[in-house]
C-alpha cells in the first residue's frame, strides 16, 4: 500500500471515515471516550454529531469550543486513526437538516425540533492514519510473501500523520 500519493491517503482517510457509522470522542486533557456517531464533511474537514443537551461533550462546549480527540478503528474498513481538533456548538439549522436521520429521531421525542438537540462540530487539525488493505487475499500474500523472502516485511499498510492547513487541505507527514 505504501505506492499511494499524499493525496491518495487523505483521499482514502476521508473515505473510509465516511463509511463507518461511528468514533470515539472526547475532551483533551480527560481520560474519558464516548461513542458517537459521526457525520463526514471532508470539504471542511469536520465531523458532525448530533447530541443531547445535558449530555457531558455538549456541556463541556457549552461556552465555548475546546480541543477534542477522536478515536477509530475498523478491520473491515482497514482505517485506524486518533484525531485532534475542536469541538465546538453549532447552530446550523441547515447542517442539522443535512445530517438528520432516523436513528438520530430515535432519540429525541420532538424530531429535529426537540428543545435538546445540539449539533456538534468537530474541526480537524492533525491525524495520524492508519489504512490497510481490506482484501484477505492481498493480506495473505503479502504475509506469504515475506515468509518467503526473509528479508522482507509484509506491506500491508501505512501509517501516516496529517496536518489541517486554513485551507481545509491535508498535508501528509
Amino acid at each position: 500500500m505504501s505506492e499511494h500519493s499524499n493525496e491518495e491517503r487523505v483521499r482514502m482517510f476521508w473515505d473510509r471515515l465516511a463509511d463507518l457509522r461511528a468514533g470515539m470522542v472526547g475532551i483533551k486533557g480527560t481520560d474519558r471516550l464516548v461513542p458517537m456517531s459521526h457525520h463526514v464533511d471532508h470539504e471542511t474537514g469536520c465531523l458532525w454529531f448530533i447530541a443531547a443537551h445535558g449530555e457531558e461533550l455538549t456541556n463541556a462546549v457549552e461556552t465555548s469550543p475546546l480541543d477534542a480527540l477522536f478515536s477509530v478503528s475498523s478491520d473491515k474498513h482497514g482505517l485506524y486513526a486518533h484525531a485532534h481538533g475542536t469541538l465546538e456548538l453549532s447552530h446550523d439549522k441547515a447542517k442539522l437538516d443535512e445530517v438528520w436521520n432516523a436513528v438520530a429521531a430515535s432519540w429525541f421525542d420532538d424530531g429535529r425540533n426537540d428543545p435538546d438537540v445540539r449539533l456538534l462540530c468537530l474541526r480537524l487539525r492533525e491525524a495520524e492514519v492508519w489504512t490497510t488493505t481490506t482484501s484477505s487475499a492481498a493480506f495473505l500474500f503479502q504475509i506469504a510473501k515475506a515468509k518467503a523472502v526473509r528479508e522482507a516485511k509484509p506491506d500491508v499498510g501505512d501509517r501516516k500523520s496529517t496536518r489541517l492547513n486554513s485551507s481545509h487541505q491535508y498535508d501528509l507527514v
